[in-house]
């Protein structure tokens, strides 16, 4: 299917062809118009894609302020630990020292030194004496002063590091608050975009393509996941009520505005908007492959245009026959409904597993 062009006529031309049409009963176009000939707000495309980048962004930043918070929690929490037994060693420290100054005192400490000379079997049993008492009271003492430095300095690391940690908090919800608004705007966007995709099903006209700037990440390898971030749902060939027959694809769970891309390079052979897949896009591959990707809220690519692996193709929707916001994916060997094969094996063999 190609898009209309308008081409000048004669005027027996015009009027023959008037004619005809007058005699054909009336059918249901879903082609698309070309840009700009009216439909979805360009805007409002725009300001879905910037609230969605703007929201990932927002939620990245949270994240890893989150876990530097926590991070940050634990360096205090282990110093504050080490705190505790150092303060625990100097208290038996202490308790040493208390010790020899009572063994001193039982071992006649208290007595004058000229009575510890006359009692003392010997000289040398006296400098002994004198001696090891001397050492020990020193390295207790010594020891109780490096304890009591190093608690200093542990004191010193977790105050710093609990008001780091206070301060990532206080950034955290001041984030957190910022994602929230962020939030609030893209869910009010994506709702203003959906109406629009809504309206333009129901009217039987698609809108033009709308573009948008394409990301900034390039793609090296040649096919890739229509949609970057998902959970998948309903799977090719499974059953339900919702399908005369089985399933004919793969759904990816997307929120409605989720940019939709190109899973490899090719032709856009068909942009079409209506019945059961609502607004929907078909690309065709080198090797006679085609991909279908439907219930859109917007597209950004026009018929016959050329798409690169995971360029931006339009966003996700859940017009057509859809319980709810997601992408319906198709692999075909034609680009007409009833040739699909299972996408998930299909693009596993391509060096794209999902999950």
């Amino acid at each position: 299917m190609r898009l209309s062009r308008r081409h000048p006529l004669l005027v027996p031309a015009l009027l023959c062809a008037l004619a005809v049409l007058a005699a054909r009963p009336t059918t249901d176009t879903t082609e698309t118009k070309a840009s700009g000939d009216g439909g979805a707000d360009p805007g409002i495309s725009a300001q879905v894609a910037r609230l969605y980048e703007d929201a990932a962004l927002a939620t990245q930043q949270y994240e890893a302020g989150r876990l530097e918070a926590e991070g940050q929690r634990a360096t205090a929490q282990r110093l504050e630990g080490l705190l505790d037994r150092e303060r625990r060693d100097i208290s038996v420290l202490h308790e040493d020292l208390g010790r020899i100054a009572r063994a001193q005192y039982r071992n006649g400490g208290d007595l004058p030194l000229t009575a510890q000379i006359i009692l003392a079997g010997s000289p040398e049993q006296l400098m002994r004496g004198q001696q090891v008492f001397s050492q020990t009271n020193l390295a207790v003492n010594n020891a109780i002063e490096k304890s009591r430095r190093a608690e200093a300095k542990l004191a010193a690391d977790e105050a710093k590091a609990a008001a780091a940690w206070q301060s990532l908090e206080k950034r955290n919800v001041e984030l957190a608050g910022l994602k929230q608004g962020i939030e609030q705007q893209l869910e009010e966007a994506r709702g203003q975009l959906q109406g629009q995709a809504d309206a333009s099903v129901a009217a039987g006209a698609c809108p033009g393509a709308v573009r948008l700037d394409q990301p900034t990440a390039q793609f090296t390898a040649p096919w890739v996941a229509p949609v970057e971030t998902y959970e998948l749902s309903a799977g090719f060939g499974s059953g339900g009520s919702r399908w005369a027959d089985r399933h004919t694809g793969q759904d990816f769970a997307v929120p409605i505005g989720t940019p939709v891309r190109a899973a490899g390079a090719g032709r856009v052979v068909k942009v079409s908007c209506g019945g059961a897949f609502g607004i929907e896009i078909v690309i065709e591959h080198p090797g006679g492959y085609y991909t279908q990707y439907a219930h859109l809220a917007a597209v950004t690519v026009d018929q016959g245009d050329r798409v690169a692996p995971g360029q931006w193709i339009g966003q996700s929707g859940t017009t057509g026959n859809s319980t709810g916001p997601h992408l319906h994916f198709e692999v075909r060997v034609t680009p007409e409904l009833g040739s699909g094969v299972d996408p998930v094996p299909w693009l596993a063999a391509r060096g794209v597993p999902l999950g």
